[in-house]
Order: C-alpha cells, then sequence, then structure tokens
C-alpha cells in the first residue's frame, strides 16, 4: 500500500514509518527540513517537506494514499489548533476519494485522566487533565469522519520508551546531569507504558487491518510503579538509583502543564488490540530493560540513527 505519515522524523512517527516500509508498504513521511529528509531517505521512506502551518502541503502526496497516519506532534501554544486543522485537511481530502481510505488518528492514554488502580478500557469515560482535553474532541473529529470508503481508527499509546526516550528520557537526563532520577510525586504512581518498537507493531496491524471506527488502546500491561522505573533508570545512568521527588508545585515550574499528568496513576486495558488485532507487546516493562534502553537513549542524544 501507499502509506503517507505525519512527523515522520519525531520519536513515534519515525518508529512507525520505519515498521512500515520494512512490511513492504511505499511509505511518504513528512518533514520538515532537508536534514530529516536525507534521514527518511535512507530508512527507504519518500521524503515529504512541509509543516502543520501549512496543511495544503501535506494533501499533493497524501491524495493517491491507501493509508494515511497522522503521528505529527507540535509542542506549543498552538499545538492542538495546528493539530486539528492537519486533521481536518486530510479527513476533507480523504473523503473525496472514490477508493478505500483509512486515517489513523494518534491520542494518548492521558485522555483517561487518573484512573487509580480500577482498570480501564476503551468504553470508559474520559476525564482529561487541560493538556489533553483537546484530543478529546480531535478523536470525536477523527472517529466521526468514518463513512462510505473512509474507514479511521484512533490509537492512545502509553507512556513510550524505547529509543530517545521521550518521558522516560529524562530520568536518565537528570540522573546523567544531576546526580539523581526526577520524577512528580512520591513515584507510588504507575504508568500505562508501551515500548516504542511494540507500538510501531500495533501501528503496522492496525493499518493492514479492516477495522474501522474503533479507539485502540496500546500498552504493555506492565505494572511498575514510577518510582521502581526512575530508580532503574538512576541506576543505569550510573547515579546509585538515587531519585529526586518534586511537589506538583516545583513540577509545575520545571515541566508547566505537564506535571499533572506526569503525577497520573493509570491502569489501562489493551484487550481489544489483542482481540482484534492479535497484538501482544514483546517488551514487558520499563525496569527490566533499562541499561539497555539507557544505551538507547545515549546513543540517540549522540546523534546515531534511532
Amino acid at each position: 500500500m501507499r502509506i503517507f505519515v505525519t512527523g515522520a522524523s519525531g520519536f513515534i512517527g519515525s518508529a512507525v514509518a520505519q515498521a512500515l516500509a520494512r512490511a513492504g508498504h511505499r511509505v511518504r513521511g513528512l518533514v520538515r527540513d532537508e536534514v530529516k529528509a536525507r534521514a527518511l531517505a535512507a530508512r527507504e521512506i519518500e521524503p515529504v517537506l512541509g509543516t502543520m502551518e501549512d496543511p495544503r502541503s501535506l494533501l499533493a502526496r497524501s491524495a493517491d494514499c491507501e493509508v494515511l497516519v497522522h503521528c505529527a506532534a507540535e509542542y506549543s501554544a498552538r499545538g492542538m489548533e495546528l493539530e486539528q486543522r492537519t486533521i481536518a485537511a486530510l479527513l476533507g481530502e480523504a473523503g473525496t476519494a472514490r477508493a478505500s481510505r483509512l486515517f489513523l488518528y494518534t491520542s494518548g492514554v492521558w485522555v483517561y485522566g487518573d484512573t487509580g488502580s480500577d482498570a480501564v478500557d476503551e468504553s470508559s469515560p474520559l476525564r482529561p487533565a487541560p493538556l489533553s482535553a483537546a484530543r478529546v474532541g480531535h478523536e470525536q473529529q477523527v472517529l466521526e469522519a468514518d463513512r462510505g470508503v473512509l474507514r479511521t481508527l484512533v490509537i492512545r499509546p502509553g507512556c513510550v520508551f524505547g529509543g530517545a526516550g521521550s518521558l522516560t528520557g529524562e530520568w536518565f537526563s537528570s540522573a546523567t546531569q544531576e546526580g539523581a532520577a526526577r520524577i512528580v510525586g512520591d513515584g507510588a504512581n504507575r504508568w500505562a507504558m508501551v515500548h516504542l518498537q511494540d507500538l510501531a507493531d500495533l501501528y503496522l496491524r492496525a493499518a493492514e487491518s479492516g477495522l474501522r471506527a474503533e479507539v485502540i488502546n496500546a500498552v504493555d500491561g506492565s505494572r511498575f510503579s514510577v518510582l521502581e522505573c526512575a530508580r532503574a533508570a538512576s541506576l543505569a545512568a550510573g547515579a546509585g538509583g538515587k531519585v529526586q521527588s518534586l511537589t506538583q508545585e516545583e513540577g509545575r515550574a520545571r515541566y508547566g502543564p505537564m506535571a499533572q499528568c506526569l503525577a497520573f496513576d493509570q491502569h489501562v486495558d489493551s484487550g481489544k488490540a489483542q482481540r482484534l488485532l492479535g497484538w501482544r507487546p514483546r517488551h514487558q516493562g520499563f525496569v527490566d530493560g533499562a541499561v539497555r534502553y539507557h544505551r538507547a537513549w545515549q546513543a540517540a542524544r549522540a546523534g546515531a540513527v534511532p
């Protein structure tokens, strides 16, 4: 299939684009500049220069693609606005097609809010923090567009680890630079997590499926506490297992509104992905592979190909 991926040089998007290309699909990836374009070309992915600032820059190269995968994320005050415009542009173009099309939207488990110890699934009510509230509307926009030849799916990844590290990279970074892995709260909370390559495998399965109008959680089922994860990261980074706990006020000063989400206690079920797509995460949690993930984080920071 011909597949168009936004955010193809980003943390999630790069892994997704590579998994699709390895499976034999003809993948086009949206990137901002020539350096990132060359990196995509080296992975047998056709680069498309453009940004969410100008959705028109995406449409010409996505118009003949059977699958559209939205992984791009803009971390700015206008991020959610730009995401909505991009979704609208891609759905609008896809809705005019005569042949079958699939649109995959990347949301996240933070739309559930703080779930506590009770597991939630795709049918559970959403209680997002302000940081993720707009994504609820974006999900609805995507699902409501499912009609006729246009199929749509929403994927809600957990906190992603592996590779360059994303949120877990902050544990390695603070342990390396400050002598202790930094967390918000006492660390008794648990994140819903998923390894980057397991997540990419789920996208591949979803892209090749006949599913439509579904929301799919993507988490590995591990139940390590944040404190256990941070200690493992600290040990791997040579900080002796030391962890620094920030209060919510201190967390907001350092991380802004994300601090509330970093303190979430979440238990998210991904049984639906297993039932509908046969997905089985191969990486069972951050703690057991922390040394390996630290090496990957170091390599990514040194400029190695992720």
